[in-house]
């Protein structure tokens, strides 16, 4: 058989049909919207599995003793510890990118199309913060209140896609973006109210690295060494100002540049030329595979900073570091539990919040805004619809469980009940909002 023109102009075999078969629908999950959610299920339910089967090798994991090591500098951290306060610094910062990304260029950067989604966000954080207070207002639990009002934007975003039939495009960028608000809030909470012992002097020394951080921005800085540098010293900055380190991560996140220093169109026209330049050529003169490789590096260069380093970092967050955080933290012992805490206000006030108050105020305030006139309910999709997409935005998973080890560090009992809580609620709100959604016709764009 002739050589292929990839043959001829690499001198690279073509890859064995039988390895295509094995690779390709591995390669089709983990391009799948739905696949880091599916991950993220199977971590929560291992551990929950693991913590109840075998709970003294479980428990021996999270404490499992790791040493990290940059040159002279050592330091050894228990597993749950280097995941919750240092891995998670990592999710943050693809969080805050994002965000940034959003906010520059993306779907927020119209203030009327991110009302309508920032109004939904305002009820689905409000409801079920003041749901979880009115059962645990005066006891040891109240601290906990900020538990139920993030939506963990993979596990919702995971169900939306399973039923996009019933889901038109518009409402999923809308559940998206709310996402997107409701992280905001939670980073908010998180470093308002979860801090510990705030030390004015390291507060200075964060606003100090921070400005550096924006001169980095401001000079378009695309060295990924130069921004870990930088987010590393505003992580112990934080750490030692007492407020939990992990924020630093969003803040590098919103400093790194969202927009490309070479306009687009000029990228364009440029790109163009080059190709008419290529087109002109001789028919019989094959164009060489490094000139089509400089291309490439060429458009890379010109880049976004923030959509390379979500290229490069978001499938390690999403495949790697957001499942282990699950596999760290959704181990409760059930069966070791006295029933008085299986039905505590713990575990029943997050459970009620996450189900029925992010449904009933995503809903109510987004409705509200509509019939207002701020703006329709996205892709014309009715009051069912909306309803299907508040209740699966219920799931609040990855923070909430964050949030639930900042709020009860030293109490594992609460925290417990909290994860039970977490648990029911999303697996409730994923399952009634899937079905409310599937009783809905098929949707028309």
């Amino acid at each position: 058989m002739p050589p292929t023109r990839i043959e001829r102009t690499t001198g690279v075999p073509p890859v064995p049909p039988v390895f295509r078969a094995v690779v390709r629908p591995v390669a089709a999950f983990f391009h799948l919207e739905a696949a880091s959610g599916i991950l993220l299920l199977a971590a929560a339910a291992v551990a929950l599995a693991w913590a109840n089967f075998a709970g003294a090798s479980y428990r021996a994991l999270l404490d499992a003793p790791i040493e990290v090591a940059i040159g002279p500098l050592r330091a050894a951290f228990p597993l749950h510890a280097l995941v919750n306060d240092g891995l998670m610094t990592l999710f943050f910062f693809v969080v805050g990118m994002e965000i940034k990304r959003e906010l520059a260029v993306g779907e927020l950067r119209e203030p009327r199309r991110a009302a309508l989604p920032l109004v939904g966000a305002l009820g689905g954080m409000i409801v079920p913060a003041a749901i979880y207070l009115a059962w645990n207002r005066g006891t040891e639990g109240q601290h906990g209140w900020g538990i139920p009002m993030a939506t963990d934007i993979a596990f919702a975003i995971g169900v939306l896609a399973l039923l996009r039939s019933r889901v038109p495009h518009a409402l999923l960028v809308f559940v998206t973006a709310l996402a997107i608000f409701d992280d905001i809030g939670g980073i908010l909470v998180i470093a308002l109210f979860y801090g510990s012992g705030i030390s004015a002097g390291w507060i200075a020394v964060a606003a100090a690295l921070a400005a550096g951080l924006g001169i980095l921005s401001l000079w378009h800085v695309r060295s990924g060494l130069a921004w870990a540098c930088g987010g590393a010293a505003l992580w112990y900055a934080f750490h030692r100002a007492g407020i939990h380190p992990t924020i630093a991560g969003v803040a590098l996140g919103l400093a790194v540049p969202a927009r490309p220093r070479v306009p687009q169109t000029e990228v364009i026209d440029a790109l163009a030329a080059h190709a008419g330049a290529l087109a002109a050529r001789r028919a019989d003169e094959a164009i060489d595979a490094e000139e089509v490789l400089g291309i490439e590096k060429a458009l890379e260069a010109r880049q976004p900073v923030v959509a390379r380093l979500i290229g490069a970092l978001h499938p390690w967050v999403a495949f790697g570091i957001v499942p282990l955080f699950a596999l760290v933290n959704s181990g409760v012992e059930i069966g070791g539990m006295p029933p008085e805490r299986l039905a505590g206000r713990v575990a029943v006030g997050t459970a009620v919040a996450l189900l029925a108050g992010k449904a009933t105020g995503i809903f109510a305030f987004t409705a509200a805004a509509a019939r207002a006139g701020l703006a329709p309910i996205p892709g014309g999709a009715g009051l069912a619809r909306l309803l299907g997409a508040s209740t699966v935005s219920g799931i609040g998973f990855t923070v909430a469980l964050f949030i639930a080890a900042l709020a009860f560090p030293g109490n594992p009992e609460l925290l417990d009940e909290a994860k039970l809580g977490i648990l029911a609620g999303s697996t409730a709100a994923g399952v009634l909002g899937a079905i409310v959604l599937r009783a809905t016709p098929p949707a028309r764009e």
